[in-house]
């Protein structure tokens, strides 16, 4: 019963729209479902990071060090600011499917997906804070525990992607006009450059 408890809030915590499901939507937007759910990857591979360091001990560490968490905050400021200029200052995306013969290689994409990850200091705090509340000492070893529990995660961070990867495909199947598109692709990268201001602006 506690692994479908956690389940269902690792769900409801990974829809939770933030820089990494923005990105996926726009992949999806741009270069179709197989690109967008391939790139996902990158993320999961950067959380996978995070878990492997929290189960270590490394993540508590990390979360109760300010100048740590400091650092991780402003290098996501960065790159945050740096996928939205990337994307404003884009070309239209061409008309029709096009734009898969001119779409950038999956690494490249799995990498911006794997920066935004590691670079998150709130994915910091989710397994550092939200996976250890369901850790139960007498259920056996923590480690084994935290390390399960953040597959279970995973899962539910692959299933939430995904999601945003079709939202962002549908979008791309309705054909709209170039004009259409841009007007997307400068809504996205707006909105990346807002979240970088909020998380440049936010507390610890």
């Amino acid at each position: 019963m506690w692994v479908l408890i956690f389940l269902g809030a690792a769900f409801l915590v990974a829809m939770t729209p933030g820089a990494n499901n923005l990105l996926g939507m726009h992949h999806g937007m741009r270069y179709g479902p197989a690109r967008g759910t391939t790139a996902l990857l990158g993320r999961l591979t950067g959380f996978a990071l995070l878990i492997t360091a929290v189960a270590a001990g490394l993540g508590g560490l990390l979360a109760a060090s300010e100048v740590a968490l400091t650092v991780v905050k402003w290098l996501g400021v960065g790159y945050l600011v740096y996928l939205g200029v990337r994307i404003l200052t884009a070309r239209s995306t061409p008309e029709d499917t096009q734009d898969d013969l001119v779409a950038p290689d999956l690494f490249s994409l799995a990498r911006k997906e794997f920066l935004v990850a590691v670079t998150n200091p709130k994915a910091v705090l989710i397994f550092t804070a939200f996976v250890p509340q369901f850790v139960e000492p007498d259920r056996g070893s923590v480690t084994a525990q935290v390390l399960v529990l953040g597959a279970l995660y995973l899962v539910a961070e692959l299933v939430a992607g995904t999601i945003y990867v079709g939202v962002g495909a549908v979008v791309r199947a309705v054909r709209m006009s170039r004009r259409a598109h841009r007007r997307l692709d400068q809504g996205t990268g707006v909105v990346l450059l807002g979240m970088a201001a909020l998380l440049a602006t936010s507390p610890r």
